[in-house]
């Protein structure tokens, strides 16, 4: 279905971004050694969060498409989750100097999720549910087709914005891969039509929303930079770990890859017995969200708990969302995983 948020709305928005973001300023602090250029401010590690769960979503929905038609999907629930993940952030941030930039463009994804949802959930509970009737809940090619795509774009969304995904090109082949006649004709029609306004309509808000993000940012870096002690000689095999500088305490200043990467690369720094002592030129809190069996133990050593989110779809795994220090964040992985949490991410700033 087409998202129904207004382009041109998105698109002034996007264009007062950059100078209302940059009057937030940067973190600071005396004897912080990160250089200027790879530091961010300490309230971002909080304000990701919501984008996250816009990635978060879209994978558990591919996760239930691939051996369900969407009809079921908890499209209403998932805008509360959202709405309320932003409240939690909120309050997280409300100390910190009020990043208006930040917060404008997390109601402007915000509010053309929800509007894309709603639509969503209307449609796939009237004309979607008819059809799924009438094939018996049976998955046509397209179903198998749209479900193949969905993983697709969230591994791709992982690393990269999503209006850079080539929906164009998935298009082409749900017309030209999908046979034309088979079982179930009227639900492979109704399916080809849903489809093909979805990836139309992203095609083209993808490519105006990228469009407008070039001729307004700067191409955002794609690494961290950290500061560490513990290593000692050794060096991690980790492909893209680069060092900048040791420093006369014994501490390295390297960088790592940005985003989901970076929960990876900052795991296997942890297993090495390393303390972090800078992440982007913050030493203060740092937010971790997990995936946890719903009896675990709640209660983690040197961090606080921020939220709880059900997975609705997999009622054996519910989010934590878990507060600690750049200081503590080994440790505080350390006990995570003692408890049986999958360490979903490490919001790096």
């Amino acid at each position: 279905m087409i998202r129904r948020a207004s382009v041109a709305w998105v698109l002034a928005v996007s264009l007062l971004l950059p100078s209302l973001a940059a009057s937030s300023g940067g973190p600071a602090g005396d004897g912080i050694e990160t250089p200027a250029s790879y530091r961010r401010a300490p309230d971002q590690t909080f304000l990701t969060f919501p984008e996250w769960f816009l990635v978060y979503s879209p994978a558990e929905y591919a996760d239930y498409v691939q051996r369900h038609t969407p009809t079921r999907f908890p499209f209403l629930r998932h805008i509360g989750q959202f709405w309320r993940g932003y409240g939690a952030v909120i309050e997280a941030t409300r100390h910190a100097s009020f990043n208006f930039g930040y917060h404008l463009m997390i109601v402007v994804i915000g509010v053309s999720t929800t509007g894309e949802y709603l639509v969503r959930s209307v449609y796939e509970n009237t004309v979607g549910r008819l059809t799924e009737i009438s094939a018996g809940g049976s998955l046509t090619e397209e179903d198998r087709f749209g479900a193949g795509v969905a993983r697709d774009y969230v591994d791709f969304i992982r690393v990269r914005p999503w209006y850079e995904y080539d929906f164009f090109g998935k298009l082409e082949r749900l017309w030209s891969e999908t046979p034309l006649t088979g079982n179930h004709p009227l639900r492979k029609w109704e399916r080809r039509y849903a489809l093909t306004s979805e990836y139309l309509g992203k095609a083209i808000y993808g490519w105006l929303i990228h469009r407008a993000a070039r001729l307004t940012y700067e191409e955002e870096s794609e690494v961290t930079a950290v500061r560490i002690e513990g290593l000692g000689d050794r060096r991690p095999t980790l492909p893209k770990w680069k060092v900048l500088t040791p420093l006369p305490d014994g501490s390295v200043l390297a960088t790592v890859p940005r985003y989901q990467a970076f929960t990876d690369y900052a795991l296997a720094l942890a297993d090495e017995g390393v303390t972090f002592r800078e992440i982007a030129g913050n030493r203060g809190e740092i937010l971790v969200s997990v995936l946890a069996p719903p009896r675990a133990k709640a209660d983690v050593d040197g961090a606080r708990w921020l939220l709880t989110q059900p997975v609705i779809t997999r009622p054996s795994r519910e989010r934590r969302l878990y507060v600690t220090t750049v200081p503590r964040l080994s440790a505080t992985l350390g006990a995570l995983r003692r408890e049986a949490c999958e360490i979903e991410h490490i919001y790096d700033y």
